[in-house]
């Protein structure tokens, strides 16, 4: 698979059918537990996050791609898509823990780290190819947006 645009499409498309996962099963919390929550200020209508999450997971699947597809030193490459893979993981822990057992609290730590991840996988994407870092900025910002929810 040596052109890019396979790349991009591979990439996008599971990046966004693996984001779209967790999803799957919570989706039910949302119309009972999470609407019985206290609003924080400036939380957005919840037709709003499908398709914020859409054009984030396609970013990211951009971004990757564009790591994958560069030719340079593997090592920090390897490390660039391990800490993409990191990060990634974490932001499919969060939304059971918040959604499905209800666990706050936890989530809170979770999407912390989960910002610190993202900032790390920004730095080291950087590096290789700095669209590709750049593409993660959004995603930076939604998540930031979305600890304050979490934390409100």
């Amino acid at each position: 698979m040596k052109s890019l645009v396979s790349k991009v499409v591979l990439c996008v498309l599971a990046i966004e059918v693996l984001g779209a996962v967790p999803a799957v099963f919570t989706s039910g919390e949302i119309q009972t537990w999470y609407a019985s929550l206290n609003a924080p200020v400036g939380q957005p209508p919840n037709w709003v996050f499908a398709p914020v999450w859409t054009v984030l997971f396609a970013l990211m699947g951009l971004a990757v791609a564009l790591i994958w597809h560069v030719w340079c030193d593997p090592k920090p490459k390897r490390m660039a898509l391990q800490a993409f893979a990191g990060q990634f993981a974490l932001n499919l822990l969060w939304t059971p823990l918040f959604f499905g057992w209800h666990r706050m609290g936890l989530a809170l730590v979770v999407i912390v780290l989960l910002w610190i991840a993202i900032a790390l996988t920004i730095r080291l994407f950087g590096k290789i190819h700095p669209i590709a870092g750049w593409l993660l900025v959004p995603y930076l910002a939604w998540v930031s947006y979305a600890t304050y929810l979490n934390a409100a």
